[in-house]
């Protein structure tokens, strides 16, 4: 059984029937046994408040909450208290995804770096786990993790991990393994599936299962041979299948390891 780490079912481009569409495609998947769960992933206030709605509405969802680095320039006080008070509902699960990203600079990096520093003290003083977007950015997103203290021995004893979980990872395999180290988890979507994707294959083979889940990103990001398509939760399989091609798994081994993995990486006790 599937378990999708990282979704939005909160895209803002579904409309409310594609949404409701996806949600019975899933729950069915669901019932005949090919998925357990997903993640709804929080981007801004909005879409944290969807989360959380669609994590209470359907029991196989759950949700994290949080401020991309996209969207920092909307953030304020007052937003970041919001998204704490969600981030105690029992089905939310993280406060994410936060980070910085430094390819397309829709906020200002400084704009940018205080609220991913914000939102991670969120996360220390809620003792919860933290999910990462790094985009051209690897080396300060690692540093500023370390200086706001998100590899602390205080989160390490809490979770049996560090609660950190590098989203989408496009790194290389030493930084993948080097974050291994620290106690984070290492987060794999479509694009390993892509034909010259060379380094995220690597990077697949050196860090161990132990420390994989498989994640669609949906709506985008679709895999191999969808591409081109708009992703959905149901495509995680074939991210899983080349995961478990990479590491000479089954499939079925594969699914179950980063099903267990992304559980225990969230907190998910069923």
């Amino acid at each position: 059984m599937l378990f999708d780490s990282h979704t939005h079912f909160n895209n803002e481009d579904l409309t409310s029937l594609e949404r409701q569409a996806l949600f019975n495609t899933v729950d069915n998947a669901v019932k005949d046994g090919r998925m357990s769960g997903a993640v709804d992933i929080g981007f801004d206030l909005p879409s944290s408040e969807m989360a959380a709605e669609h994590a209470r509405l359907w029991p196989w969802c759950y949700a994290a909450v949080g401020c991309h680095p996209h969207d920092a320039k909307t953030m304020d006080d007052e937003k970041l208290a919001r998204i704490g008070q969600l981030a105690a509902e029992e089905k939310v699960v993280a406060i994410g995804e936060i980070g910085l990203d430094f390819h397309y600079d829709l906020s200002d990096r400084d704009v940018q770096r205080l609220w991913f520093r914000k939102q991670i003290r969120l996360a220390n003083e809620l003792m919860m786990p933290i999910t990462i977007h790094a985009r051209e950015a690897d080396q300060e997103v690692m540093d500023i993790l370390v200086e706001e203290g998100a590899f602390s021995d205080e989160r390490k004893n809490r979770f049996g991990h560090a609660g950190v979980l590098l989203h989408c990872f496009s790194g290389s395999a030493e930084f993948g393994m080097q974050y291994v180290r620290m106690g984070a988890y290492i987060s794999v979507a479509g694009p390993v599936t892509y034909k010259n994707n060379r380094k995220t294959v690597a990077m697949v083979g050196a860090v161990p299962i132990d420390r994989l889940l498989v994640e669609t990103d949906a709506p985008y990001l679709t895999p191999v041979p969808f591409r081109g398509k708009r992703n959905t939760p149901l495509f995680v399989e074939y991210t899983a299948r080349k995961v478990a091609e990479i590491k000479g798994l089954s499939f079925e081994e594969t699914a179950e390891i980063t099903r267990d993995n992304a559980k225990r990486f969230y907190g998910i006790d069923e």
